[in-house]
């Protein structure tokens, strides 16, 4: 009798349990935002948008006092801003930067470098780069890139943005030399995608990128999505956009910042439509300063474009989170966090664990990223971090018989804590120290004052930071591409031009 007794109970307990499934799923079907706790701490979707060239100063939800920007204000009062969040200074060392966790003196690309323009084998060798999108791919993610990559010529390596881990992507090509129409990024761009590289007559590039996008949010909404969106806008040239025209650079620049503007919120709205929103991660932040020949009025200043320097205008950056399922709304932080943070940020809230970072060949691959996770969460003003690190800008490298190679053995850098700059020079040596919180636009240099408190104490403590970096700066990492007719020349002897 007690074989047949349990035997009735287990079948009991499976009709029970079937019909609570049954209820699960007509519940998950009247609403499709209706998620599990699981699923919402450990399977968020992503969205990345990186600006091109813009400080500050041209975000009205920033201090920007000449220009409003609506759709981004609003997204930063749905989360948190970030108020000392570091980039590097320019365009191909911040990318890399995010996308390895590492700092540019151990990733290599300390300087801009061309790649599709100057070719000379280099690129982003994803062999001697294990990268976020990789990991994010291997732990179940679905993954999309549209805008600016600049790091691969795709005539050289047309699978690039696969073996990066991208599953689609609709891409500028980059200024590739030899081919004039690849010049365009915004009118009658030149564009990348699985099909190829066309020109697509009378379009506006950001316009294309943004519906690849929203079309990768539609098509995708039921697995876990990473969108990187590394915008064309607004870099120069200065041009009028399809709701502005201006005979001037300024006009056609802060035309450039509105379209920015309406475009973040056409994807804010997308993502809505979907019933994506509460369950996705957006981070809206810039990979640099504004260039140099535009100012503007940020908090009662005039302020000129950073780009290309390691002052404040061209390395703190906006930095914009928000979760509406996770982060509370309309918070601020001084919290310090840089661009190495990023991709163990990422990979924290996506549920992969330090330990499956990388796979066994790169188990020794150094991260020098902390996550900022708990920042998000629990809205504190303190981060892992201690310091935040900005290094050098410019065109410094050349090409040699290994390969590119940058001009300094170690390269000039800003460090900074929670109060106070300093400035470190090719030699190593502190040249500038300021106090940031009474002097943001580091006007006052405070380096001959270091021997007096509270001073000596910060100096001395970001001087030991110093110490511990590398003695020589690493050049870029790769495995070089085949010789093509358009690699610039060969200009210095490797190793010994370096200064």
């Amino acid at each position: 009798m007690q074989p047949e007794n349990l035997s009735f109970n287990a079948q009991r307990f499976n009709i029970f349990k079937t019909f609570l499934l049954f209820i699960s799923v007509g519940l998950m079907g009247c609403n499709s935002e209706v998620k599990t706790k699981a699923d919402i701490e450990t399977r968020p979707n992503i969205l990345f948008i990186l600006v091109d060239d813009l400080g500050k100063e041209w975000i009205s939800a920033y201090g920007a006092e000449n220009i409003e920007t609506p759709n981004i204000d609003k997204l930063a009062n749905s989360g948190m801003m970030f108020h000392n969040a570091y980039s590097m200074p320019q365009c191909t060392p911040s990318r890399v930067t995010f996308l390895t966790g590492q700092y540019p003196f151990r990733h290599g690309w300390v300087n801009h470098w061309d790649v599709p323009r100057w070719g000379g084998g280099a690129h982003f060798d994803e062999r001697k780069n294990p990268s976020l999108v990789q990991e994010l791919k291997r732990a179940g993610y679905r993954t999309c890139i549209a805008g600016k990559w600049q790091i691969d010529d795709f005539r050289v390596e047309p699978n690039a943005l696969t073996k990066n881990g991208f599953d689609e992507f609709c891409m500028w090509t980059g200024f590739e030399s030899g081919v004039e129409p690849s010049a365009e990024r915004y009118w009658n761009p030149y564009i990348y995608t699985k099909e190829g590289s066309k020109t697509y007559t009378g379009a506006f590039g950001p316009d294309i990128f943004r519906d690849f996008i929203i079309d990768f949010l539609k098509e995708n909404k039921d697995d876990p999505m990473f969108v990187y969106y590394p915008m064309v806008l607004t870099h120069t040239p200065l041009v009028n956009t399809p709701d502005e025209t201006s005979d001037d650079k300024l006009g056609k620049h802060k035309a450039m910042v509105r379209y920015t503007d309406k475009i973040v919120g056409d994807l804010i709205e997308a993502l809505r439509a979907n019933g994506l929103l509460n369950n996705t991660l957006v981070v809206f932040t810039t990979d640099n300063g504004t260039t140099t020949g535009i100012s503007g009025t940020y908090k009662g200043k005039t302020v000129r474009g950073g780009k290309s320097s390691t002052m404040e205008t061209g390395i703190s950056e906006p930095f914009i989170a928000s979760w509406p399922n996770r982060i509370q709304a309309n918070q601020q932080t001084e919290a310090l966090v840089d661009f190495t943070d990023v991709l163990p940020t990422f990979l924290d809230v996506a549920g992969v664990a330090s330990k499956d970072f990388w796979s066994a060949e790169n188990a020794n691959h150094t991260i020098d990223g902390k996550s900022f996770k708990e920042v998000l969460f629990n809205g504190t003003d303190t981060s892992q971090r201690d310091w935040i690190l900005g290094m050098g800008g410019g065109n410094y490298a050349r090409l040699t018989e290994n390969g590119v190679e940058n001009q300094y053995n170690f390269r000039d850098r800003v460090l900074r804590n929670e109060r106070y700059k300093l400035y470190i020079d090719t030699n190593r040596i502190p040249v500038k120290f300021f106090d940031m919180k009474n002097d943001p636009f580091e006007a006052y240099n405070l380096i001959d004052s270091i021997g007096s408190a509270p001073y000596k104490t910060n100096f001395d403590r970001l001087m030991r930071v110093v110490s511990k970096f590398p003695e020589k700066d690493n050049d870029p990492k790769y495995i070089p591409n085949p010789p093509q007719a358009w690699d610039v020349e060969i200009t210095a002897e490797s190793q010994e031009w370096k200064s």
